[in-house]
């Protein structure tokens, strides 16, 4: 199978319509693995990164059933940098190794990576094998708006998540190409037609050998 090398990183904040933009890249035949997917299965029932998990911070994060429980190891590193380092040692590097291994062995020229904590998991220097980033923007209202509709939440609270993340500002300054997502399908189909004919001309020059 031909191996995709040209790999876009896909970002933006919280309910900003990351999967919206997943969706149209899938339409067109365009291979994309989730940072998301890849975090929950690296630790179901098996995996090393689970082993390592419950070595480190003992059995009670496991429920009866031996799956991870995820709201006992939330509450476990929530406000604790230590313990959150600890977990993240153990969990983000597989992720970069799946979702680069997944990336590669799509049979699209190019593939698309959705990682949703870019920014605030290192960037660029985090993901070296990204060629290029595109991240979704969208005004804070429309983010905050979304998010109340979608969690339940009250005003306060969106703005406190929104607050936990990255800003607008840090995220344009990593990205190639950005598209704004602002709810208007029709323009979303625009642009990732046009980015989508961008990476597979980006893509093929990279890898066609010059004449």
């Amino acid at each position: 199978a031909r191996m995709s090398e040209y790999v876009i990183g896909l970002t933006g904040g919280v309910a900003s319509g990351k999967s919206a933009l997943e969706r149209a890249f899938a339409a067109r035949g365009v291979g994309v693995a989730d940072a998301d997917v890849v975090a929950r299965e690296i630790v179901e029932p098996g995996q090393p990164a689970l082993t390592e998990v419950v070595a480190r911070f003992g059995t009670e994060m496991l429920q009866p059933d031996g799956r991870l429980d995820r709201a006992a190891l939330r509450a476990r590193v929530f406000g604790d940098q230590g313990e959150r380092r600890a977990l993240e040692a153990i969990l983000h590097p597989r992720i970069r190794q799946r979702m680069q291994a997944l990336c590669q062995a799509a049979e699209s020229p190019y593939a698309i990576a959705t990682i949703p904590l870019l920014t605030e998991g290192g960037g660029r220097a985090a993901y070296p094998w990204l060629a290029r980033i595109l991240v979704v923007d969208v005004p804070r209202l429309v983010q905050k708006e979304r998010l109340m509709l979608r969690d339940g939440i009250d005003a306060a609270l969106a703005e406190r998540m929104l607050d936990a993340q990255a800003s607008r500002h840090q995220r344009l300054a990593l990205a190639d190409d950005v598209v704004v997502n602002d709810g208007d399908i029709a323009h979303l189909e625009r642009a990732v037609g046009e980015l989508d004919a961008r990476y597979r001309h980006l893509a093929t020059a990279i890898t066609e050998p010059a004449r």
